[in-house]
């Protein structure tokens, strides 16, 4: 599922805006959220911190200390895939907006039509990068890879777990793992891992476990390299800490 973040200023802009989204996504079945309707800047950065987000619609010209243009220069710093969208009343400050990797720019006031435009423009855009997204039922599901936890054989379907809920779809287990990131590791016959999203590893259960309380086995077969990416450090995020609580610092 696709994240969407909006911040404006204007109430009835944030609210009207966020109306047309919705209605986009219905109409054109896309699967993607709102997670965050945001009037203070500060509130899009501490969302920015702890949460996937995969289009950002910022307007530029916000009555803050921030601008739109300091939110994006410093979400590029940390992140160079993903869409930004400004939209604003002030044609001048097209130049400036799109030095950050911008997507599209939206002069007010933003149509249904115009909107429709740019983001069925953005889900093509998607189908097209081959290495973030992952695409399911002919391309009507599109899943951002750093959200998926582990990807589960299930007799002839494969399950991919998110934090926000399953996707299910018939495809060759083999051949989705070689078209994988090197994060993404078999653990079991039945589990692939993404090790970016790994909390802790409880060995004597042959366990992983993920956030907020999900886990999936360790083979035998696959415990040595499961191990080794522990020990070594190959992880991020929550790993990182209880490696660190474990082994120490090194």
């Amino acid at each position: 599922m696709l994240n969407f973040v909006i911040c404006d200023d204007n109430p009835a802009v944030l609210n009207r805006m966020s109306k047309i989204l919705e209605s986009i996504f219905i109409n054109h079945k896309i699967d993607a959220q709102i997670g965050l309707q945001a009037l203070n800047p500060s509130n899009v950065i501490n969302y920015l911190e702890s949460n996937k987000v995969d289009v950002l619609i910022l307007d530029i010209n916000l009555k803050s200390e921030l601008t739109g243009c300091d939110i994006a220069n410093m979400v590029r710093k940390k992140n160079k895939d993903l869409y930004i969208i400004f939209t604003t009343a002030h044609l001048e400050y097209a130049l400036i907006a799109y030095k950050y990797k911008t997507f599209d720019y939206l002069p007010k006031p933003i149509s249904y039509e115009k909107l429709e435009e740019t983001i069925l423009r953005l889900i093509n855009d998607i189908k097209r990068s081959p290495s973030k997204f992952i695409r399911l039922d002919n391309n009507k599901t599109i899943i951002n890879q750093d959200e998926i936890k582990y990807i589960k054989k299930d007799g002839m379907k494969v399950v991919f777990c998110t934090n926000t809920r399953n996707y299910e779809t018939y495809s060759s287990f083999n051949k989705l793992k070689a078209c994988l990131p090197e994060n993404f590791i078999r653990c079991h016959k039945s589990y692939i891992v993404n090790i970016k999203n790994i909390t802790d590893i409880n060995s004597n259960k042959n366990t992983i476990l993920f956030a907020p309380n999900d886990s999936c086995s360790i083979g035998a077969k696959y415990k040595k390299e499961i191990m080794e990416v522990f020990k070594n450090g190959i992880f991020t995020n929550n790993l990182e800490r209880n490696y660190n609580r474990k082994y120490g610092n090194c």
